[in-house]
C-alpha cells in the first residue's frame, strides 16, 4: 500500500470511526481500524460487532493495500499532526506515515484477521433526507434507556403507522416520540441508540440517507459513511397508550421563559434528585423547588392557563426536552400528579415528549 491523504480527511475519517473500536473486548484487534485501499478511494472502518462504521475518502493511491492498526494511537497522532498531506506506506505489517516534519512508523495487524459484518441481502431499501433524520435523532436518542438489564428500551424504533414513519424511544421514565411524515413501507426496526448517536454525528444537512435493512441488521449510507448495526431484538411497548390525548390542566407558554424558570427552580432541587414542583394558576405557571439545606425557591412565568392543578416532575428530563424542541412556545398538559404529562410545540406538533411524575 502506497498513498497520499491530507490531514484534514484522514482525521475527520478517523474521529467517525474510532469511537466505534472496542479496547475493551476479548478480541485485541476490535481496537484496531481497517485501512484499505477500495475503488480509488481510502477507507477506515471499526467495529465492536454490534456496530460497523466505514467512512471514505479521497486519496491519491499509488498501491493497493489494507492493514489494521491502535484506532486511539491513530486517531491521537493524525490529529496532533499539521494541515498538509500524508504519506502512507506500508512494509509487511508496518505502516510508515511521513509528513514534511514528521516521519513514524506504526505497527499493524494484517487484515485478513479483521471481522466484517454480513453483507446485507434480501431486505428493503428506502431514502431519506439527511437533515429531516438528524433533526430526529437529536430530539429522540437521549430518551431512550442505557441500562442493558432491559435490552428492548436501549433501542430507538422506527415503524410506520399510519401511513407515515414515526420514531421513538423510552426509558420508562420519559418518552420521545417525532413524526417523519408520509412513508408507504411497512417499517419496524429496533435498532441500538448507540449506532443511532455514532449515525448523528456523521449525518450532514445536505446529505441523503439510503437506509437498507433486513430481519438482523440495518445499513445506513450516506454515500461518504457507511453504518451497519445489528437490530435489537425483543417487542418493543405499545408506548402510544402513553401519550394522552386530552387535558383537565394545561398551559401555553414561552419555551425560553419555561427553560429559565426551571433551570433556575433546578439548582434548588439538587439535595432531591431533581424534583421540582409545577402549579398552574390563572394565567400563571410556577414551579417550586425545595433543598433543606440551601434553601427554597418559587419562579413564575407567565401562560395561557386552562384548569388548575401541580405535579411533580425530574427537572433534568423536563429540561432535556425543552431543549429539544424549536419553536416559541410549548404547550405542557397534565391530567393528576400521577398521569403523564405531555410537551409539545403548537406550531409543529410533529414531536411530542412524555415525562412521567414523581410522587410528591
Amino acid at each position: 500500500m502506497k498513498l497520499q491523504v491530507t490531514q484534514e480527511n484522514l482525521s475527520r475519517a478517523l474521529s467517525s470511526v474510532a469511537r466505534v473500536a472496542n479496547s475493551r473486548g476479548t478480541l485485541p484487534i476490535l481496537a484496531n481500524v481497517l485501512i484499505k485501499t477500495s475503488n480509488n478511494r481510502l477507507s477506515l472502518s471499526a467495529t465492536n460487532l454490534d456496530i460497523a462504521i466505514t467512512h471514505y475518502i479521497g486519496a491519491k493511491i499509488s498501491e493497493e493495500g489494507s492493514i489494521t492498526v491502535p484506532a486511539r494511537l491513530m486517531q491521537d497522532f493524525v490529529g496532533s499532526l499539521p494541515e498538509g498531506v500524508i504519506d502512507f506506506g506500508l512494509d509487511g505489517t508496518k505502516l510508515n506515515v511521513s509528513t514534511n516534519k514528521y516521519q513514524s512508523v506504526i505497527n499493524g495487524v494484517v487484515a485478513d484477521d479483521f471481522p466484517v459484518m454480513p453483507a446485507i441481502s434480501g431486505g428493503k431499501q428506502w431514502k431519506v433526507k439527511g437533515d429531516l433524520f438528524k433533526k430526529a435523532l437529536q430530539q429522540i436518542v437521549f430518551a431512550a434507556s442505557n441500562d442493558e438489564t432491559r435490552p428492548v428500551l436501549t433501542g430507538v424504533l422506527l415503524q410506520t403507522t399510519e401511513g407515515k414513519l414515526m420514531m421513538a424511544a423510552t426509558d420508562s421514565y420519559r418518552l420521545a416520540e417525532k413524526d417523519l411524515g408520509a412513508n408507504k413501507q411497512d417499517i419496524q426496526l429496533l435498532i441500538p441508540a448507540s449506532a443511532m448517536a455514532d449515525l448523528l454525528r456523521v449525518l450532514t444537512d445536505d446529505s441523503e440517507l439510503s437506509i437498507s435493512h433486513n430481519e438482523q441488521q440495518v445499513l445506513f449510507n450516506t454515500g461518504e459513511v457507511e453504518l451497519v448495526a445489528r437490530l435489537v431484538e425483543g417487542k418493543y411497548p405499545d408506548y402510544r397508550k402513553l401519550i394522552p390525548g386530552k387535558f383537565t390542566s394545561e398551559a401555553t407558554l414561552k419555551r425560553a421563559d419555561f427553560t429559565n424558570i426551571t433551570k433556575v427552580s433546578s439548582l434548588f432541587a439538587r439535595e432531591s434528585a431533581g424534583s421540582v414542583t409545577i402549579e398552574l394558576g390563572k394565567n400563571q405557571l410556577s414551579i417550586r423547588s425545595v433543598a433543606s439545606q440551601l434553601g427554597e425557591n418559587t419562579a413564575n412565568a407567565d401562560a395561557k392557563t386552562t384548569g388548575e392543578g401541580s405535579i411533580t416532575l425530574n427537572s433534568r428530563y423536563l429540561l432535556d426536552a425543552l431543549a429539544a424542541m424549536h419553536g416559541d412556545e410549548v404547550v405542557f398538559g397534565f391530567n393528576g400528579k400521577l398521569e403523564p404529562t405531555l410537551l409539545y410545540d403548537p406550531a409543529n406538533p410533529d414531536y411530542r415528549h412524555v415525562i412521567m411524575p414523581l410522587k410528591s
